[in-house]
């Protein structure tokens, strides 16, 4: 059963993560910083800290659930083999600042928000 809500949940992920992202890619194709991407990791980064709030301070997520939400949802969610790949062709192509500005963004960007997320969630 363990498997099953793995992977409804990261298909479910994964389609909130096309969704975003094919949103964002229509205001943002013409930038070289790879932006849907960014937010998908800074957003799959805030949800993954609120719901380590909800698990760790107040114990509201079974452990099925936290398979689905963590593994299936979020696994499904965040890209980070996209940024991955976007970083090594921004450094293929000689844009070596974009790609330091990316991977410094989006780690401290996710990092904070998961720190934020966990010490504002009640």
């Amino acid at each position: 059963m363990n498997g099953f809500w793995v992977a409804l949940g990261g298909g479910l992920g994964a389609l909130a993560r096309y969704g975003l992202s094919g949103w964002l890619l229509q205001y943002t194709a013409q930038q070289k910083f790879p932006w849907p991407t960014f937010a998908v990791n800074v957003s799959g980064c805030l949800v993954a800290g609120i719901l380590f709030a909800l698990a760790a301070k107040h114990d509201m997520l079974s452990p099925p659930m936290r398979l689905f939400l963590f593994t299936g949802v979020l696994g499904g969610f965040t890209t980070f083999s996209a940024f991955g790949l976007e970083t090594a062709h921004l450094l293929k192509r000689g844009d070596v600042l974009i790609a330091g500005a990316y991977v410094l963004a989006s780690v401290a960007c996710g990092l904070a928000a998961i720190l934020l997320a966990y010490r504002f969630t009640a």
